[in-house]
C-alpha cells in the first residue's frame, strides 16, 4: 500500500493520462527504437518521404534478430561491462563535493561532481587504445554492427534496473543497529495506488545504493556516453570501409560531441533540474537515459554513416551559427537565472513578482522575453543537428519533432506546479511575460 504519511502523501493526480498512459510509453517508445532501426540501417535506409513496405516487412519478419537481440551474450557482456565499468569509474574518479536541495524531511543530500575528471580519463583511454590499434577499433564496430541488438539489451536492463529501484523502495532505511531511522523519500507523483503506474514514474526520489545516486549517475554517464559512442562507431565504420568521411557526418559529430560534453562538464547544473529535484527514478527516466536518449539520438550519424552528404563550407558555417546561437541563448538564460536564485543580481534592477512564499520571480532579460527561453536555445540546437542530413528524408528530422513535444510537456508540467504554488501572483507573471517558450510567438 502507498506511504500516507505527512512526509510521503498519496499522489492523486497522474501524469500521462495515468496507467493507460504508462503502459502506452513503456510499450511504444521501445518498439520506436526498433521501427527507427528498421527505417535506417544497412539493409534498408527510406529515401524521400516514400516507404517500401514490402523491404521492411522482410527485415522485421526475419525472426532470427529477436533472439540475437534477446540472448546475445556477447552484447550482454558488452553492456554489462559498459555500465558497470562506468560506474566503477565513477566511484573512483576524484571530484568536488556538492549539496543537493533541500528535501521535504529538512536533509541535503550530498553528491561528488567529477565530470571534468572523469571525462578526462575516459577520452584519454579511448585515444591511447586508437593510437596503439592504429586508428581501428574492435569496441566501436560492434557497437555499430550489433546496433538493434544492443538497443534491446538496453531496453531490457532499464526494465529490470526500475524493477530493482521500486522493490528498494519498500525496504525500510536502517542504521547499523538494525533501527529504522526514516522514512525514504518517495516522489510526489510515484505514491499512488497502482503499483506499475508507480514503477513506470518511479516511486522513491533519489534512490541510492551506498555512495551511488542511481539517478545521477544514469542521467549523465551511461546513456549520453553510449550516444558518443555509436556517434564515433559511425565516422570509424564509414572511415574503414569507404577511406573517407563526409563533412556532415563530422559535423554533427562535432556538435553533439559538444552537447554531450558540456552536459558531463556542467553537472553541477543537473541538481537543479526537474529530473533530480522532483521526478522519481523509474521506468521512464530509466529508459529515456539508457535507451531513447543513446539509440535515437544518433540518428542523424547513422543515416549519414549510411547516406552521405558533402555540405560545403558555406552550409557547415551556417549550421555551426545556429547550433552556437541556440546554445548561448540556452546558457546564458540558465545563466542568468541561476543567478538570480543566487542573489548575485539583486543590484542590476530587474523586474520582478515577490510571491506569498517570498519568492521573487524573474520577468526581465532573457526571462522576460518568455516563459522558458531557455528551452527555446535547446530547441534550435536540435535544428542544427537536423539540418546537417539535408532534405532528403523527414525521417531525420524526427528528433525536432520529439524534443519540442517534450520541452512543451515539461513546460506545462512547470506551469501546473507554478500555479499551484503562486496562486494569483502566477497569472500576473503570465500577463507580464506571455510568450512560454518561443518569445513573440509562443
Amino acid at each position: 500500500m502507498p506511504n500516507m504519511s505527512a512526509l510521503n502523501p498519496l499522489t492523486k493526480e497522474k501524469e500521462f493520462g495515468g496507467v493507460p498512459g504508462a503502459f502506452a510509453i513503456t510499450t511504444g517508445l521501445p518498439t520506436l527504437i526498433v521501427a527507427l532501426y528498421f527505417l535506417c540501417n544497412d539493409s534498408y535506409v527510406i529515401d524521400g518521404s516514400s516507404i517500401d513496405l514490402e523491404a521492411l516487412k522482410s527485415q522485421f519478419f526475419k525472426i532470427d534478430w529477436v533472439k540475437d537481440a534477446f540472448f546475445n551474450n556477447s552484447v550482454w557482456n558488452f553492456y554489462l561491462s559498459w555500465f558497470f565499468g562506468l560506474l566503477a569509474l565513477d566511484l573512483v574518479t576524484p571530484g568536488q563535493y556538492m549539496e543537493g536541495i533541500t528535501l521535504r524531511d529538512g536533509t541535503k543530500l550530498g553528491y561528488k561532481i567529477n565530470g571534468l575528471n572523469f571525462i578526462s580519463i575516459l577520452s584519454v583511454s579511448m585515444i591511447i587504445r586508437l593510437y596503439l590499434n592504429k586508428g581501428y577499433s574492435p569496441e566501436l564496430e560492434f557497437i555499430y554492427e550489433n546496433f538493434l541488438e544492443l538497443a534491446v539489451v538496453s531496453i531490457i536492463f532499464s526494465a529490470l534496473l526500475a524493477t530493482f529501484v521500486f522493490i528498494c523502495s519498500y525496504i525500510p532505511l536502517r542504521s547499523l543497529n538494525g533501527l529504522k531511522t526514516k522514512e525514504r523519500i518517495l516522489s510526489i507523483n510515484g505514491n499512488s495506488e497502482s503499483g506499475f503506474y508507480n514503477w513506470f514514474i518511479g516511486r522513491e526520489l533519489n534512490p541510492r545504493i551506498g555512495p551511488v545516486d542511481i539517478k545521477l549517475f544514469c542521467e549523465l554517464k551511461p546513456g549520453l556516453l553510449l550516444w558518443l559512442a555509436i556517434n564515433f562507431s559511425c565516422i570509424h565504420h564509414q572511415y574503414w570501409n569507404s577511406g573517407t568521411v563526409c563533412d556532415a557526418l563530422l559535423l554533427v559529430n562535432f556538435l553533439q560531441l559538444f552537447y554531450i560534453f558540456d552536459g558531463v562538464l556542467n553537472e553541477a547544473g543537473v541538481l537543479s533540474m526537474m529530473d533530480i529535484t522532483t521526478d522519481g527514478f523509474g521506468f521512464m527516466l530509466a529508459f529515456g537515459d539508457l535507451s531513447l536518449v543513446p539509440f535515437t539520438y544518433c540518428l542523424q550519424s547513422r543515416y549519414l554513416s549510411l547516406k552521405p552528404i558533402h555540405l560545403g563550407a558555406a552550409t557547415d558555417v551556417a549550421i555551426l551559427a545556429l547550433m552556437f546561437f541556440g546554445y548561448y541563448v540556452f546558457h546564458q538564460s540558465n545563466q542568468q537565472k541561476s543567478d538570480w536564485k543566487l542573489g548575485k543580481l539583486d543590484g542590476k534592477n530587474y523586474k520582478f513578482i515577490k510571491t506569498k512564499t517570498g519568492t521573487k520571480l524573474l520577468c526581465d532579460g532573457w526571462w522576460g522575453l518568455s516563459q522558458h527561453t531557455n528551452y527555446f536555445g535547446d530547441w534550435l540546437i536540435s535544428w542544427s543537428w537536423c539540418f546537417s542530413t539535408g532534405f532528403n528524408t523527414p525521417l531525420t528530422y524526427y528528433y525536432v519533432a520529439y524534443f519540442g513535444g517534450l520541452l512543451l510537456h515539461r513546460q506545462q508540467r512547470d506551469e501546473a506546479k507554478c500555479s499551484v504554488k503562486y496562486g494569483e501572483k502566477w497569472d500576473e507573471y503570465k500577463r507580464r511575460v506571455p510568450y512560454k517558450i518561443i518569445p513573440y510567438v509562443y
